[in-house]
């Protein structure tokens, strides 16, 4: 029986919901033997929430750093860079030598292959989000043996803008969509508003927050006849400074006034897990934001879905593969009157109807199969013809 490891190594937890309902349906089938390998004891208690009475004894290890000299570099640098994301790889090497595929949402993991030479494990990756980013799509993407896909758009880029070639991709869907969160309280009870979601992402060279962000809360603040849900993505205030390395940006990480907490009509969440589980998403009238994926699964509810985008930049955005989701609602490049832009895009949201409808037919693979068993599927098919 092939041994499989399923990591979950990041700072945060909104990329374990874009593999954990992988690891357990593979184990609940039986056809491998599974570990959860995680390196926070956040990222285990967000596997055991989500995971609830499915996780049924599945194995998790936690990975430390162990050397001195690692934890030292830890203590020295980790409130600026990712440092025990990185190091954690060099600590654990006899683990990791142990199975026959790694499977992950993210890249650093390559870091096992490409340094230290672990080239008998098989690197699995199953992306996070379904989102237009050219990073992505970079280059890294092709050092995988194989790559889980939502769609045919991103199948389609990762040949064409990162040179993977075809046979190392299966489209197997949004396994996120298999994970069942516990239904909640209504987040804003005995109101009548509708309720919009402001979702900015971190990079500052992407990002509306760092331009227009204190400007939007206070309007939303001061006029009180939408509810705001405040949900920035989770690394935006995880540091003190945002420092992006796709395109070197750095920017302070200043957190709201604390009297936006106290207004009724306004939820501000910096970071729980509710940021990265659908449920601001799956509860927002419209979808306020700029580059995150976050608006595709916005976007999958069958409802009227009105988007309004934020263009902080000036960006070229039209025909631009990396910003197609901003056809799917209107741009603003100025901030100065974003109720009035709000009240506009609930009024043209059927003129973009179509544009959304296609943008997810391409993002997101569906069958009548649960993208989870698709996905365990195709790996457990891909190690019989790779290794037997």
């Amino acid at each position: 029986m092939k041994k499989i490891c399923f990591l979950f190594n990041h700072d945060q937890t909104h990329q374990i919901a874009h593999s954990l309902p992988i690891a357990l349906q593979m184990a609940k089938s039986g056809v491998a033997d599974v570990t959860l390998a995680v390196t926070s004891t956040m990222a285990e208690a967000e596997i055991r929430r989500l995971s609830g009475a499915a996780l049924n004894g599945l194995k998790i290890v936690q990975l430390q750093t162990k050397s001195t000299v690692s934890q030292m570099l830890v203590r020295a640098l980790d409130s600026l860079v990712p440092a025990r994301k990185l190091l954690v790889y060099r600590d654990n090497l006899d683990f990791f030598r142990q199975f026959d595929a790694l499977v992950v949402s993210e890249k650093s993991s390559l870091i096992l292959k490409t340094r230290y030479g672990l080239e008998d494990i098989k690197f699995i990756h199953t992306r996070h989000g379904a989102g237009d980013r050219a990073i992505g799509f970079n280059a890294e993407s092709a050092q995988f043996d194989l790559i889980l896909v939502s769609g045919e758009k991103i199948r389609d880029r990762l040949i064409c803008d990162a040179g993977v070639p075809p046979e190392k991709i299966r489209i197997t869907g949004y396994a996120k969509f298999d994970i069942i969160v516990p239904e909640q309280k209504p987040l804003f009870p005995e109101s009548d508003r509708r309720t919009i979601l402001y979702n900015p992402h971190p990079s500052p060279h992407l990002s509306s927050w760092f331009k227009f962000g204190a400007e939007v809360l206070e309007q939303f603040y001061q006029s009180g006849r939408y509810n705001l849900i405040f949900a920035p993505h989770v690394m935006l205030f995880a540091r003190p400074w945002t420092i992006t390395i796709d395109r070197l940006s750095i920017a302070p990480a200043k957190k709201p006034p604390r009297r936006y907490n106290d207004a009724p009509h306004m939820l501000m969440d910096l970071g729980s897990p509710a940021c990265t589980d659908m449920t601001y998403t799956n509860a927002a009238d419209l979808y306020l934001g700029d580059v995150s994926s976050q608006v595709y699964e916005f976007l999958n509810r069958p409802r009227p879905c009105p988007c309004l985008f934020l263009d902080a930049h000036d960006t070229p955005w039209q025909g631009n593969p990396n910003y197609r989701h901003w056809a799917t609602g209107p741009v603003e490049t100025d901030a100065s009157d974003i109720i009035g832009a709000v009240d506009a895009a609930f009024a043209s949201q059927a003129s973009f109807s179509d544009a959304q409808r296609a943008a997810l037919e391409d993002s997101f693979s569906v069958t009548d199969v649960a993208a989870s068993v698709r996905a365990t599927a195709a790996i457990i098919d891909y190690l019989d013809q790779a290794i037997g």
